[in-house]
């Protein structure tokens, strides 16, 4: 089917005139093809890569980018398989075994931001949870559940909420604009709006008053993981986890700690959202 359909498209590109001949294609066991005049074999997708460079604007090359990056995808993990089972052979069966994170972390969706890139944490090193503009709604059973598993199960030592500035959940929320399904999550954030509205408001750039409502979501959703129950339970039993607040700027590639005060912020939560038990009590 691949090789019937290299065969139609650039026929189907010639006769509208987006190349100016069709090259002939030929088949290979390796799914290998020449180029006329080519000395080298080329690879398929290379092939029609260059008999749609005149017409990169087109429907056509645009849809062929989108899947030659998903071919690239499998590629790029037999690299990766390879590259780790050469630094240490026994590499996956000591993954298969099972995971010991230190860290949870809850970030946003965006593409741009990569949770273990930009950190350069090993695998099995981070459980990592993700959402538009990483929220973690008092109502949510997704992002509560992340944050049940890695702390009573995993033992994560630290819970980290990451934001990051041109964050475009954020600047969808400072919008009075109806956004349909997204109303009610994004409700979130402009709840962290009316909260510090004295202090956004008085902010005249836009730019840096979205900057300031990024930082000011981050710590807002780290108070919500300080209200949970298994999080003030864990903590008084245990001494851990400590819940941190991060923002990624894309501009510098930086990581900024915002520098929560853990402690204090919790003992000021406990005043109203006390959920410890009886023998964390205790400990007080």
């Amino acid at each position: 089917m691949l090789f019937q359909w290299l065969h139609e498209v650039p026929a189907f590109a010639f006769q509208r005139g987006h190349i100016k001949h069709p090259l002939p294609i030929t088949k290979s066991a390796a799914h290998i093809c020449r180029a006329p005049h080519h000395p080298f074999p080329i690879s398929c997708f290379d092939y029609f890569q260059l008999l749609l460079l005149p017409c990169k604007n087109t429907i056509a090359y645009k849809q062929f980018k989108s899947m030659n990056l998903y071919k690239k995808i499998f590629e790029n993990n037999k690299k990766w398989v390879a590259e780790h089972k050469h630094a240490d052979k026994h590499f996956f069966e000591h993954l298969a075994k099972g995971q010991t994170p230190e860290i949870l972390y809850i970030g946003c969706s965006d593409s741009r931001v990569t949770a273990e890139e930009m950190t350069g944490v090993k695998p099995g090193q981070m459980f990592v949870h993700r959402n538009v503009a990483n929220l973690v709604p008092n109502n949510d059973n997704n992002s509560a559940a992340v944050v049940e598993y890695a702390v009573a199960h995993l033992n994560v030592k630290h819970v980290v909420v990451c934001g990051h500035y041109n964050c475009g959940g954020i600047k969808a929320a400072m919008k009075a604009e109806d956004l349909g399904v997204l109303n009610p999550w994004l409700r979130n954030v402009r709840d962290v709006y009316r909260l510090h509205k004295d202090e956004l408001d008085a902010i005249a750039n836009n730019e840096d008053r979205s900057k300031r409502l990024v930082e000011l979501n981050v710590e807002e959703q780290c108070i919500n993981i300080m209200k949970m129950a298994v999080l003030q339970k864990h903590y008084l039993d245990h001494g851990f986890p400590t819940v941190h607040g991060w923002v990624f700027d894309l501009h510098s590639g930086k990581l900024i700690d915002l520098e929560i005060n853990f402690v204090k912020k919790l003992h000021n939560i406990r005043e109203i959202y006390d959920l410890g038990h009886k023998k964390s009590k205790k400990k007080r």
